[in-house]
């Protein structure tokens, strides 16, 4: 038997889910690929990410524009815009309130490493050898680290 509480619980519970996820923010993934998309989407919404996906790069400066997200992850090698065009784009568009922008790339199989300065639009880079579950936690450390940042500033 239902009580009149039912109804309160799943709506406290729902508005929970939503605030726990703006909380943990947005991330946009661009990939060509719908497979490894597949995977790296789940791995981030079963963290309590909001996902945004796009398919190249068009599509994700699109989504950008959009859906403003805290962390935008490319593709390098995609059809109609490549990941570095891509993330060039989105970080001349973000202007002063440029998210974290990291580029997957099958080129290089070393471990994933942060650059000074952009190379190649990101500062940082990925290989897609990398485990979907260690680029959600290396994800949420750029994250922590950001947000320090600006409390600090």
């Amino acid at each position: 038997m239902a009580t009149a509480n039912s109804g309160n619980d799943r709506s406290l519970k729902f508005c929970f889910e939503v605030l726990m996820e703006a909380a943990r923010g947005k991330i946009l993934l661009i990939d060509d690929d719908p497979f490894f998309l597949k995977i790296l989407s789940d791995s981030f919404q079963e963290t309590g990410f909001t996902v945004i996906t796009a398919s190249d790069g068009v599509e994700g400066v699109k989504a950008y524009i959009e859906n403003t997200p805290d962390v935008v992850i490319s593709d390098l090698i995609m059809p109609r815009m490549g990941g570095v065009s891509t993330c060039m784009e989105i970080s001349r568009r973000a202007a002063d309130n440029e998210p974290v922008i990291i580029l997957l790339t099958s080129m290089f199989h070393g471990a994933p490493h942060e650059h000074e300065i952009p190379e190649m639009g990101a500062k940082i880079h990925i290989p897609k050898s990398t485990k979907a579950l260690d680029i959600v936690i290396i994800v949420e450390q750029l994250l922590a680290r950001k947000r320090q940042q600006r409390l600090t500033q």
